[in-house]
């Protein structure tokens, strides 16, 4: 308990401001004189320490976001803010201070407001280290579809912060959780049930090694059939003899039976940027495959049929080569003469990797800047943000005299673009030194942020490449 005591009075010594204790990235030393499990249990009871220290930071930064948003709300009140758009640009704010995706702080803000006015005995339980933040997160969304009294009543039957939850995994967490609910409103629940079919989507997500995840949320019934569907015909072909694991063989049979082609490649685009030198001449520099990232050199020729084994592939645009040159496209020969493979060319200055520019006269930007854009920003520009561009936006609006040019443009998901018209924000184009394109946001509170676009195949690795707080 005296070691627990002294770390604690240390580590909140360590707050901006005070002195910082020296931290190494080496194993702690073993004084001769201490017995070696001594040791051991020293330093596992600072680690649980740690744990409750990061539990109890979790707890007060719900209550500095509850609190945040309420400001917000009230400045937006005495600036004549409508009600219904009051605070719209909280989450974004926090998850921006937090280093999140806007995603992620409209999570955080909507735990921060369910444990400080509705959960007060989980967010007790929170300071105390009784429970980490993610397990606070399994409550407050196991509660989500009760009323603020009953959400209130299932906090005080469950009453984390007295320890009935301790030692439970995480499926325990939601089992009890969802039987309290249950057995304080069994409407709301069964409707939460039923409307729970409409948020059915297919999504994607980027896996190590040039690998994809392909998900899909179904309700129960079909997600069942689907996967015995592909089990079934994997278990066929396994009879049959195919060498193929099951797995491999379940997976081949989804793409196909999608796609309607064995090889799942028929008439899709897929953007492959990567420069002249990788395609043609064998050079090491990776490529980027739009809606993924990186991948390396050899993997992206084997895809467009120039490398060895090569695949077949319908519609590919590929950013070719240095300095600039007219637009236009270059048919290479395919592996497989039952598909087209196009390459589009998105010529780099040779110093920077920066795309070169083009303007428009127009409001709207044109589809080929559109695509200009897309490729240069790959994601969204939003600090912290890495969610699928949607938008093609004016970093200056429009009716600011913004003008409709690569320099001003920016490439946003939806939820960015639509908090970037919150009161308060503002965005600029920079000029950086370095001739890669930036712009700095800055929030109502008067911080700024800094986005710069990602490197493009080729260009050298720059210094301080990134979001940054300004």
């Amino acid at each position: 308990m005296e070691d627990r005591q002294r770390l604690r009075v240390e580590t909140r010594a360590s707050a901006p401001g005070a002195a910082m204790l020296p931290v190494s990235d080496q194993p702690l030393a073993v004084e001769a004189s201490v017995e070696p499990h001594e040791t051991a249990r020293a330093l596992i009871e600072q680690l649980r320490v740690l744990e409750d220290m990061k539990s109890a930071i979790s707890g007060l930064q719900a209550k500095i976001a509850a609190s945040f948003e309420l400001a917000q709300r009230q400045a937006d009140a005495a600036a004549g803010v409508p009600a219904p758009k009051q605070g719209g640009g909280a989450a974004a704010q926090i998850a921006l201070a937090r280093r999140e995706s806007p995603h992620r702080g409209s999570r955080l803000l909507g735990l921060a407001k369910a444990l400080v006015k509705e959960m007060p005995r989980t967010l007790a339980a929170l300071d105390s280290g009784l429970l980490n933040e993610w397990r606070a997160t399994l409550l407050v969304k196991e509660t989500a579809c009760l009323s603020a009294e009953d959400r209130c009543a299932v906090d005080e039957e469950l009453a984390p912060d007295t320890g009935t939850l301790d030692g439970m995994g995480d499926r325990a967490i939601i089992a009890a959780a969802k039987a309290a609910a249950y057995r304080r409103d069994p409407r709301s629940v069964t409707r939460r049930a039923a409307h729970a079919a409409k948020e059915r989507h297919v999504s994607i997500r980027p896996a190590p090694d040039t690998m994809t995840y392909l998900t899909a949320l179904l309700p129960v019934a079909q997600g069942v059939a689907a996967y015995k569907a592909l089990k079934e015909a994997a278990d066929s072909a396994r009879c049959s003899g195919d060498e193929r694991s099951r797995g491999q063989v379940m997976a081949d049979t989804l793409v196909e039976r999608l796609t309607g082609t064995p090889g799942g490649i028929s008439k899709v685009e897929v953007q492959l940027v990567l420069t002249d030198r990788t395609l043609f001449q064998g050079d090491s520099e990776p490529a980027r495959l739009e809606g993924y990232g990186i991948v390396p050199g050899g993997w992206a020729r084997e895809l467009v049929g120039l490398g060895g084994a090569g695949m077949g592939l319908g519609g590919a645009g590929m950013g070719l080569g240095r300095g600039a040159s007219p637009s236009g496209h270059i048919k290479a020969p395919p592996a497989d003469p039952g598909f087209v493979v196009w390459l589009r060319r998105l010529y780099t200055a040779p110093n920077t990797g920066e795309l070169v520019g083009m303007d428009s006269k127009a409001r709207l930007f044109p589809p080929g800047m559109r695509r200009f854009i897309e490729a240069r920003d790959a994601s969204c520009r939003t600090p912290y943000c890495d969610a699928p561009i949607r938008h093609i936006d004016h970093i200056v609006p429009w009716q600011s005299g913004g003008p409709t040019s690569l320099g001003n443009g920016a490439g946003l998901c939806e939820q960015c673009n639509h908090t970037k018209e919150n009161p308060g924000w503002a965005a600029k184009p920079l000029a950086d030194a370095s001739g890669v394109h930036a712009l700095d946001l800055t929030t109502p509170t008067g911080h700024t942020y800094r986005s710069k676009a990602p490197p493009l195949p080729g260009a050298a690795p720059l210094p301080g490449h990134g979001p940054a707080w300004v």
